[in-house]
């Protein structure tokens, strides 16, 4: 599992369009999936705050911070945009993890008031408990190419980038497209075109989410 910093590290150009995309109104907005008790998904809307090179997200009293205390799993998506951005998206799966430093809570706290133009907190906002975002996979898509990223999927990997790197160099039959792995350069092969390809006027990257 990794953190925001060690993606930026990595790969800054899609940490900075991945912010970019989060943060598209000027603070974040995105949508949270959560397992509830009987394994069935929940998702509701959350704001997202980048603080101390961290992704977080303070999270109500409500179901969704009890699944998270029962099962840190976690999918994070951006909001949706219109065209001719209609494929723009960051997709992020991984663990949430508590963070019980205070600290840290009022850093970030600060961080979402600053956002919005306030200073003072309304009633109930101490009540929020406070998650770290730890990124597992991290899928950025494109409309079109943009600041140097390709159209179509761009896939980062924690911790199993060079692992995954080798095993697609030995498997470029019947694909088309770009894959970007953790410290690995994009790797590239011809083939027949891949079903991500349709209807797209770039590369492609081939990806799961």
């Amino acid at each position: 599992m990794a953190t925001w910093a060690d993606l930026d590290r990595s790969r800054p150009d899609i940490a900075a369009k991945g912010r970019e995309l989060l943060y598209e109104q000027g603070v974040g907005i995105g949508f949270l999936a959560t397992i509830r008790r009987d394994g069935g998904p929940r998702v509701h809307p959350i704001s997202p705050v980048f603080a101390r090179t961290s992704l977080f997200g303070l999270i109500i009293p409500s179901p969704k911070l009890n699944d998270l205390r029962r099962d840190g799993r976690y999918a994070l998506n951006s909001e949706t945009f219109p065209p001719p951005r209609h494929d723009h998206a960051l997709y992020l799966t991984g663990t949430a993890a508590e963070v019980a430093d205070p600290v840290t809570w009022n850093q970030v706290a600060a961080q979402f008031l600053t956002e919005r133009g306030l200073e003072v907190l309304w009633p109930g906002f101490e009540d929020q408990v406070l998650f770290e975002f730890e990124i597992e996979r991290c899928l950025l898509t494109l409309t079109a190419a943009e600041d140097g990223l390709p159209a179509g999927h761009t896939l980062w990997v924690a911790g199993e980038a060079l692992e995954m790197a080798e095993a697609l160099r030995g498997d470029r039959r019947g694909r088309s497209g770009e894959v970007a792995f953790d410290g690995v350069a994009p790797l590239r092969w011809s083939g027949p075109a891949s079903p991500y390809a349709a209807n797209k006027s770039g590369p492609v990257a081939a990806s799961s989410r």
